[in-house]
């Protein structure tokens, strides 16, 4: 049975950096793209970040471009996002998801989704 386990969530002020973690099991993980998505209240879910099953290629949507890093570590089969100068817009509940031979080019899919971590920015 594939999990995917967000942890990190929370509440911060505007300007503060969050890292959310997402740990894998019952995947191959190393075969997989790992994708970040939010999702805002009465929004649809977007794509923030995507890093490709190989690690060497990642995207970044415009709006968190400069601020967010996505990373992986296969021995921990673990994905991260790291976010930093947060803005009250970033609120919104993350999603971890994996899409199998993902390339890290902002392919909107996955194979498996995460539960979700609340992410919330007060100004």
């Amino acid at each position: 049975q594939v999990q995917l386990v967000e942890s990190g969530g929370g509440l911060v002020q505007a300007g503060g950096s969050l890292r959310l973690s997402c740990a894998a099991s019952g995947l191959d993980f190393p075969l997989y793209g790992m994708v970040w998505f939010r999702q805002a209240p009465g929004k649809e879910r977007d794509l923030v970040a995507d890093i490709s099953w190989t690690g060497g290629s990642t995207y970044y949507a415009d709006s968190v471009k400069g601020r967010f890093t996505i990373s992986r570590d296969n021995a921990k089969r673990t994905t991260y996002l790291q976010m930093s100068s947060l803005k009250p817009e970033d609120t919104a509940v993350y999603y971890c998801a994996a899409l199998r031979w993902g390339t890290g080019s902002g392919r909107s899919a996955a194979d498996y989704w995460g539960q979700g971590t609340q992410v919330t920015v007060s100004s």
